[in-house]
């Protein structure tokens, strides 16, 4: 099967210089020909997320959004924790994709790039929830922590730059890539047998 896969990337950080940004501006440069990496960039134009507005016609961005993740084959995450927990703002688009159907069953995973004593267990541990609310499905192996010291972020072109950081950094990606291909190979199987 000669097919790559769509894998978006999403940031749950609007700070200028997040070294959780810097991560999903990395693997672009790390995939090669393993994926079609697609980074969000549209979680500031979010509207606050109400119930109410979750029908058709769909604010602008959240079209988008939802479009987006449709069109994906996985989704990886990369997101700091605020006060304990999921930021506003990337929970405000985590949000927005539970009351659609795009993400039901598509894989994920996610990267925790804190470099903090705590490693942002409290975001992480609040996204599994949220995830699983919206249907997504884990793909365990490429959800793991990868710390990622400012240091090893080049402040030029915001994406990391320690090579072992990197190469930890691909494999997570790498990981989900691999399901998503071990799936289109299962039904692939399954239809010749059929």
């Amino acid at each position: 099967m000669n097919r790559t896969a769509n894998l978006v990337l999403i940031s749950g950080s609007l700070r200028e210089g997040s070294t959780n940004t810097a991560v999903v501006r990395t693997l672009p440069g790390l995939l090669g020909d393993r994926a079609r990496p697609l980074e969000y960039r549209g979680m500031a134009a979010l509207p606050h997320f109400n119930p109410d507005d979750d029908v058709e016609p769909l604010p602008a961005e959240v079209a988008r959004l939802r479009q987006v993740v449709a069109e994906a084959d996985a989704v990886l995450f990369c997101t700091p924790e605020y006060a304990g927990g999921l930021p506003g703002s990337f929970k405000n688009l985590l949000d927005w994709t539970v009351g659609g159907t795009e993400i039901v069953d598509k894989p994920v995973g996610w990267i925790n790039a804190s470099s903090s004593a705590t490693g942002a267990e409290g975001a992480h541990r609040a996204l599994r929830a949220v995830l699983g609310y919206t249907g997504a499905r884990l793909v365990e192996e490429a959800c793991t922590r990868v710390p990622v010291p400012r240091t090893a972020v080049d402040a030029a072109t915001g994406t990391v730059t320690d090579p072992e950081v990197r190469e930890a950094i691909a494999e997570v990606a790498y990981a989900l890539v691999g399901h998503v291909v071990a799936g289109w190979g299962a039904l692939t199987t399954g239809e010749a047998a059929e």
